[in-house]
């Protein structure tokens, strides 16, 4: 019997080879070569690539054999995750393998501020010798800043503490416990602007975090500070930051990511790194030889589960592995009932429910547990979410989780409910089931109130006093924005009278709009969610 092809179509490390073994036909291809990559790909059922390889639809179309695509790294760019989920095509990648490159590379940006490390030694290299020009200042007893406390956020706050220096931080999911074990003093997001005279940002970038440091929050700022972007290009505004930079709003910047990369002539990007006051690196986050080898090692063995038929943990789109095909439709609906948790949460989570109740009792469903906990950090963390990691999220954060399976279900064949209780104290409740001969997944269940509305991208939910107009009221806002309304479900006031309305919409509402949507009728509770492709 032959054995599987696994294609590597980028240089990796020695190690990565030795973590496939000798049970696989190991062949090497040069993935930026378009024709032989896609000849190569043929025979293939994995590939092993890094950031110069492009799979897209027409890669994957070439390999009919293929089950795997494995990155090398974090970032999933230049692979296209829908043409493979569509084409039956696990991909993975190694989420966790930069970690700690990333929170030393912020240390060493922040660093590099401080003393002028950089401008100081293009100096001297020009033959220059100019100590006073490069008076620099120390981090004892500064403040920083932390946006998102994370993985990589917590690991820079305990390389920072060895400073000396005060830390403070924001990130809306963290528990004060959390925070009280990293030594970070947690602020509103606004005061962490005001106090520290270092930020960094290690936050996703979602539509709520794009430009979430723009010319409003620069003004807030010391003229001092300096601000540091490790993280994903575009969460700090380029142009405001150029302009906070040229006109002493902020003493300084260091940025190892941009909007576009290579930033493109032109740009804000390219002005950015011009300036002398701003520290620039070529998104090398990730680029060490301990990240690069912890990548590929991750990957190569995501690989052989894959192509043994195993669970693979680090799988972005499937699940993947020994699951039993009654269980495995569920899934994907267990993770965008997390992802709506998520939505619906004003604070932090501290203890979770995965509550699976009807004939699924009979089967295993331990991987719904991870399947809600990696849709609920889906937005909420900058690192990729995975099977592997979400359990660690939950633990760093001091969520007590568990799965219970009960066989009673009154109202439906199968049930999963998700039950949360938040820093604050209040309980929170969703629940979904797969309706129907084609299995839809639908939001049956939020805080008590039943109601069934499929899963869509775009969804707005509020509560408010049950009276009549209340859908005209904000049918008209949304009419007079141009945004469709594609469904909607309004469930019977609960005992205090207040309704609850699930609408579908076809885009995204602006701040402005929901804002004038909830005044008008009310609402008690108001979120617009956004569930992500799973």
């Amino acid at each position: 019997m032959s054995k599987p092809v696994v294609l590597i179509a980028e240089e990796l490390s020695p190690a990565t080879i030795d973590a496939l073994g000798p049970d696989f036909d190991v062949r090497n291809v040069d993935g930026t070569d378009r024709p032989a990559l896609l000849t190569a790909l043929a025979d293939a059922n994995a590939v092993l690539i890094r950031s110069a390889t492009r799979i897209d639809e027409e890669a994957i179309a070439a390999a009919p054999l293929l089950k795997v695509v494995a990155r090398a790294g974090v970032g999933l760019d230049n692979v296209d995750i829908k043409a493979a989920t569509t084409a039956g095509v696990m991909v993975v990648n190694a989420p966790t393998s930069n970690v700690i490159s990333a929170a030393e590379l912020t240390v060493g940006h922040i660093l590099s501020l401080a003393r002028h490390i950089p401008a100081a030694h293009a100096s001297l290299a020009a033959g220059a010798w100019k100590r006073s020009s490069f008076t620099g200042t120390e981090l004892f007893e500064k403040t920083v800043g932390i946006f998102g406390l994370g993985r990589i956020g917590a690991l820079v706050a305990e390389r920072l503490r060895a400073f000396g220096v005060r830390v403070v931080g924001y990130d809306p999911y963290i528990t004060p416990a959390r925070a009280q074990q990293l030594g970070v003093e947690l602020l509103s997001f606004d005061d962490v602007l005001r106090q520290a005279d270092f930020v960094t940002v290690h936050m996703p970038k979602t539509p709520e975090t794009t430009g979430m440091i723009s010319t409003e929050q620069f003004a807030l700022m010391k003229p001092t500070a300096c601000v540091v972007n490790v993280a994903r290009g575009g969460l700090i505004d380029e142009e405001a930051l150029h302009e906070a930079l040229t006109s002493g709003r902020i003493a300084g910047a260091g940025l190892d990511v941009f909007t576009s990369e290579p930033p493109k002539p032109d740009t804000a990007a390219a002005r950015l790194v011009a300036l002398p006051n701003v520290v620039g690196t070529p998104h090398l986050g990730a680029s060490t030889a301990e990240a690069q080898e912890k990548a590929g090692v991750s990957v190569a063995r995501s690989v052989k589960l894959a192509l043994e038929g195993d669970l693979v943990p680090d799988a972005v789109n499937v699940a993947g592995g020994v699951i039993d095909p009654f269980v495995r439709p569920g899934i994907a609906l267990v993770e965008m009932l997390g992802q709506f948790f998520t939505g619906l949460s004003h604070s932090a989570l501290t203890s979770l429910d995965i509550e699976v109740r009807g004939e699924l009792a009979a089967y295993d469903v331990s991987v719904y547990k991870l399947a809600a906990l990696k849709g609920i950090f889906t937005n909420i963390v900058s690192e990729n979410v995975s099977y592997v990691n979400a359990p660690l999220f939950a633990e760093q954060r001091g969520i007590d989780t568990r799965l219970i399976v009960e066989a009673e279900s009154p109202l439906y064949r199968n049930i999963t409910i998700l039950r949360g209780t938040l820093a604050d104290g209040t309980v929170l409740t969703v629940a979904g089931t797969l309706a129907g001969t084609r299995m839809v997944p639908k939001v049956v269940g939020i805080n008590g109130y039943e109601i069934e509305v499929p899963f869509e991208r775009y969804h707005v939910v509020m509560r408010y006093a049950d009276r009549p107009g209340i859908v005209a009221i904000y049918g008209k806002e949304l009419g007079d924005a141009e945004i469709n309304i594609a469904g909607l479900q309004v469930a019977h006031p609960d005992a205090t009278g207040r309704a609850l309305s699930v609408l579908t919409v076809d885009s995204p509402v602006p701040d402005d709009i929901l804002e004038q949507m909830r005044t008008a009728v009310g609402a008690d509770l108001f979120r617009q969610i956004e569930i992500a492709e799973v």
